[in-house]
């Protein structure tokens, strides 16, 4: 079973300490929610978490490999809080784009998946032309083909309608009861049922 340990995590930004000592772990089937209020540190952290940002003490590992371990990055699928997308790339080419990174998906599984996250019949529009919503939801789509063990979404919920919160909070369930973990952070209310909470 998965287990992501975090062990005495300190982390600066310029001059100053934005945390410092923090330890957790999170096992297979557990959801973690993050809160904190603006700059204590959430994105830091999950960027940490995902190998883009570098700690200034502490350590990181899923299942004993090391965060900047080939092991490690090939299970951890994370989701940054803006949408990294190209305006001339159409819906579908934008997530043909963000999948191979790590491995190639047959195109109708990916057109299923952009259906999946309501974007039935958007496969083909440039994201130029999407709303922030549907960009968002062109990025939620990767989730629904990932086969990453450890999801790492900072404020997943930006920008959607309550059906597209009910979508993400219905694909993280699910990830998390077919074995997998996911950490979030989030300045809203969330449902997901057992979840745990650490505050930065």
């Amino acid at each position: 079973m998965s287990s992501l340990v975090v062990n005495n995590l300190e982390c600066q930004r310029g001059y100053s300490q934005i945390f410092h000592n923090l330890s957790f772990q999170v096992n297979a089937k557990e959801v973690l929610r993050i809160t904190g209020t603006n700059g204590s540190g959430k994105t830091s952290l999950l960027k940490i978490l995902a190998g883009i940002n570098l700690q200034e003490q502490g350590d990181v590992k899923l299942d004993e490999h090391p965060v900047k371990s080939d092991k490690y990055q090939q299970e951890v699928f994370y989701l940054g809080h803006q949408a990294a997308l190209s305006a001339e790339l159409t819906s579908l080419e934008n997530l043909e784009f963000l999948n191979a990174l790590n491995h190639s998906i047959d195109q109708p599984l990916l057109i299923q998946a952009l259906d999946d996250a309501g974007l039935k019949g958007y496969a083909d529009e440039t994201c130029a032309n999407l709303s922030a919503g549907q960009k968002r939801r062109v990025i939620l789509a990767s989730l629904f083909v990932s086969k990453a063990k450890v999801w790492l979404l900072d404020e997943p919920f930006t920008a959607l309608d309550p059906k597209g919160v009910e979508m993400v909070e219905n694909a993280i369930s699910q990830h998390c009861a077919n074995g997998g973990l996911c950490l979030f952070t989030t300045h809203q209310d969330s449902a997901l049922p057992n979840q745990r909470v650490i505050s930065l």
